[in-house]
């Protein structure tokens, strides 16, 4: 069968084509959103994806070599939705939007000597829309922030960028190789961008040609953003990280298709002024999203009392990266401190910020023209607020030092916000296109223009009556739609009467059920309503980039209001938390390895257990010089792990500068914090449990230092009984003699206990259980001295495990401990077990354990009660070993 001729592309989608290839160059994969009047379409393999990801129908247009071309289509009116779940599912997007009316691009075609009635409408992309890049409310979550990073290596040493183009915050940082991960942990960027020839580059970033990485040009840009001469006035900036900023602003250039968005100057971020986390720890302390995914169940939204979405990504940021600085961290407290004594001031204040719109991304918006008349509202209404917050703090005394330095932030904006009241109505609507928002009295011409387009309009309404009379056809009326504009319309029976010639109507156009005419005397009105309309849009546009203008002017200001606000709104929230749940304000210490917590409780545990009706049983935890490794044994689900990740967070939170879930607290500032407590594979990367296990184990003993707090949990259990044994107490011991770092390490290796004789600063605890009639009763309590036994076969009990493997298990531990005892080795005696003994050994082993029982008893001391209990507890066992 003859294939099909090629079919010549019609200019709409040759025009498609070349929009397409400059969506895909330089390696990007980019949907294409083709903008055909009031819809962005998509073609083509673009087609198919987004139909599949949207839900939506995928239909054709046309053919190419003789098949049908894939399309979808989005309204534009209702786009960001779509953008939305295409964003969420990984798409990136460009925008090819229409840049010319249909009647220009007919002028422009008579003017080229072609044919009108081929005009093609120009097109180009206008944006390009990607995870790191969004503005828009739709498509941003309030409480999180919306990170774009770039990487890059000068000279061996790294440099990272990283901004929220919603609110415009921009920080640069130096670091080594081997804390890049760290630091990108610690942003949660959206997007993140690299040289395309990095070494150390991961296949999630997004490569970009090495040139855009120049730090004389990262240099040039940032002076030219900010209209500057010399950056030292924001701070000190290394080669590296002017060359990541280099790349940032390339990559925004780019996406902007040269409209840069809001950039606010950079701030210069130095490690050592923050906690160090690493990624394993900040995922296993569920810090910003708990390990199933999403923010429940994670730190910030167990804590997270804030009213404002810029407050709740302002404490996201605090938890990412706590503050090492005593200063810094008790300037906080304080604030949360002052608060919580004034409940009335903070139940107020909390009112008022409740009501505060996010002016930080209405500001970003607006500074990439992306803005709206909203946004404009919105700012106006943000830093009136601020003032009126300012006021009322100001009346009260004893104000702390830090609320006194965001104070005068909060202020300063009368002359805008009373241009932007005079300016705009009450409440601006979302799109400018169709005018309206430039409030009444703020400017005589367009009051004028609107005044005669009402008489205008009301012209038309006497005309209407007077055409009914002079006709006498009563359902005569004068209609507008967007092809004919102003028209006069009559049933059809009426018709022939206005078609005479000397009718004074005009045939229009003839319906089913209806005739259309014009006249001279509505031609004219509906001139003028048009002009005047037109000049009214045209002097509210005007109106609008001039305010717009004057807000971008003050954009550093502005920022600053929405900063300080935020700040605010965290420390009434963290004061509503220590409220909430009668938590302590930390006493912190400079170089002083101590960790001195009386009653700690798990903050995200505890609201958990609140919820079903439980109480937390609290714990103390006593660290310091000679008492820094705690050893904690005890059964699987008795509190080990909660216990280690407790502290672990009260330390995070200190240093966040919060409040803490804790009777009282005395903390040595740590540096950095490790925690290695449960562990999961990664296939994906050539890793098991155990070698995910190992890598974070090495992570910590190469880098904690005696400033340091860690947590393990289980070393060496992804192994063989002695690797395991072996490893676990090789980094108990390393811990302790060279690391000396606070640590607490959970264990079920009861043969550690022996390390307390070697390690002076090594101490015995274990989570305290007990059994009863059987049952494994756990306490959650932690008791000093090495656990008395192993409860794994009352745990396995306790989970649901069939009693006769349970048995049987109580049968294998019997030979282990018997070799163990006779030839010291752990495996010893099960060299004659088989998997699966005959009758008569199984028969003898219960006699044994029955007999065992019964040497145990004291029979002179049974009342006759509890031997009637025992005599009915042998009798259920036997029952259930006989089924």
């Amino acid at each position: 069968m003859a294939r099909p001729e090629p079919t010549k592309l019609t200019p709409m989608m040759a025009q498609y084509h070349a929009l397409k290839a400059e969506a895909s160059k330089d390696g990007d994969d980019h949907l294409l959103f083709y903008r055909m009047g009031d819809f962005f379409e998509l073609f083509f393999d673009d087609a198919r994806k987004a139909a599949a990801v949207l839900d939506i129908a995928l239909t054709s247009r046309g053919e190419k070599d003789g098949e049908p071309i894939p399309m979808c289509g989005v309204p534009v009116h209702s786009a960001e939705g779509y953008l939305a779940r295409l964003i969420r599912a990984g798409c990136r997007v460009a925008i090819a939007e229409q840049t010319e009316t249909p009647a220009e691009a007919k002028a422009r075609a008579k003017a080229e000597g072609t044919p009108v009635s081929k005009a093609l409408v120009a097109r180009d992309i206008v944006r390009f829309v990607t995870a790191g890049t969004l503005t828009e409310d739709a498509l941003l979550e309030s409480r999180r922030a919306n990170v774009l990073a770039a990487v890059c290596e000068v000279r061996g040493t790294f440099g990272l960028a990283a901004c929220d183009i919603s609110t415009g915050r921009m920080e640069l940082e130096e670091c080594e190789e081997s804390a890049v991960d760290a630091a990108l942990a610690r942003l949660g960027a959206s997007e993140i961008v690299a040289p395309d020839d990095m070494r150390a580059a991961s296949p999630e970033h997004i490569a970009r040609p090495k040139s855009d990485f120049s730090s004389d040009a990262g240099e040039d840009r940032l002076k030219a953003i900010h209209g500057v001469h010399t950056l030292d006035g924001f701070g000190q900036f290394t080669r590296p990280m002017l060359a990541a900023a280099a790349g940032l602003i390339a990559y925004l250039d780019h996406a902007g298709r040269g409209k840069l968005p809001l950039l606010l100057p950079p701030v210069s971020r130095s490690s050592a002024a923050h906690l160090a986390m690493d990624a394993a720890t900040r995922a296993s302390l569920e810090v910003l999203e708990a390990q199933s995914g999403g923010r429940a169940g994670s730190l910030v939204h167990a804590i997270d009392r804030c009213v404002t979405g810029a407050g709740a990504r302002q404490l996201a940021e605090d938890l990412s990266a706590p503050l090492r600085d005593r200063p810094a961290i008790e300037a906080r407290l304080t604030l949360v401190a002052w608060l919580r004594g004034d409940p009335l001031l903070r139940g107020d204040l909390r009112g008022m910020l409740r009501s505060l719109p996010d002016i930080g991304r209405a500001l970003g918006r607006v500074v990439a023209a992306r803005g709206s008349p909203r946004d404009l509202g919105q700012i106006r209404d943000g830093l009136s607020e601020a003032r009126r917050i300012c006021d009322v703090l100001a009346t009260k005394p004893d104000r702390p030092a830090l609320l006194e330095t965001l104070m005068p932030q909060m202020t300063g904006h009368g002359a805008l916000t009373d241009r932007l009241s005079r300016a705009l109505i009450a409440t601006p609507p979302t799109l400018r296109d169709t005018g309206g928002f430039i409030a009444e009295g703020y400017d005589a011409a367009l009051d004028e223009l609107r005044e005669m387009s009402g008489n205008s309009r009301r012209a038309i309404a006497a005309m209407e009556a007077r055409y009914r009379t002079e006709t006498g056809v009563d359902r005569l009326k004068i209609k507008h739609n967007g092809v004919l504009g102003y028209f006069i319309e009559v049933p059809a029976k009426h018709g022939d009467a206005l078609m005479a010639p000397d009718s004074g109507f005009t045939h229009r156009q003839t319906m089913a059920g209806a005739v259309r005419f014009n006249s001279v005397a509505l031609h004219e009105e509906a001139a003028r309503i048009a002009e005047a309309g037109s000049h009214a849009l045209a002097a509210e546009e005007a109106h609008f980039e001039e305010l717009c203008g004057m807000v971008s002017e003050a954009r550093i200001a502005i920022a600053a209001t929405a900063d300080a606000m935020a700040r605010i709104d965290v420390a009434a929230g963290q004061a509503e938390r220590a409220a909430e749940g009668e938590w302590c304000k930390p006493d912190l210490l400079d170089d002083a390895p101590c960790l001195e917590i009386s009653g700690g409780r798990h903050p995200v545990v505890e609201a958990a257990l609140a919820e079903g009706g439980d109480r937390f049983v609290v714990n103390d935890c006593q660290l310091g010089p000679d008492d820094r490794l705690w050893l904690v044994g005890g059964p699987n689900m008795g509190g080990k792990s909660t216990f280690l990740r407790q502290n672990a967070l009260i330390v995070l939170l200190a240093q966040a500068g919060g409040f803490v879930p804790a009777a009282s607290a005395t903390i040595g500032i740590v540096d950095r914090l490790f925690s290695r407590v449960g562990a999961s594979d990664n296939l994906a990367r050539g890793r098991s449990t155990f070698m995910v296990e190992m890598v974070e184990t090495a992570a910590i003993l190469s880098q904690a230092t005696e400033q340091s707090f860690v947590i393990l949990d289980e070393v060496g259990r992804g192994t063989s009984t002695y690797d395991g044994l072996a490893l676990a107490w090789a980094v108990a011991e390393a811990v302790h003699e060279t690391n000396r770092c606070r640590c607490l390490f959970a264990t079920h290796y009861h043969e550690l206990a022996r390390l307390a004789e070697t390690c002076p600063a090594l101490s015995l605890h274990h989570v305290r259980a007990r059994e009863w009639k059987g049952d494994l009763v756990l306490l959650h309590e932690l008791a000093k001295g090495p656990a008395d036994r192993s409860y794994g076969l009352a745990v396995a009990r306790l989970a649901g495990v069939p009693d006769p493997v349970v048995n049987r298990a109580k049968s294998v531990l019997a030979k282990l401990e018997k070799g163990r005892a006779e030839t010291g080795g752990l495996a010893a005696g099960l060299g004659d077990l088989p998997l699966f003994a005959i009758a008569a050994e199984a028969e003898q082993e219960e006699c044994d354990i029955l007999r065992e029982r019964l040497d145990t008893l004291d029979i002179d001391a049974l009342s006759p009660r509890d031997a009637l209990e025992i005599l009915y507890e042998l009798k259920r066992e036997a029952a259930a070993t006989d089924n």
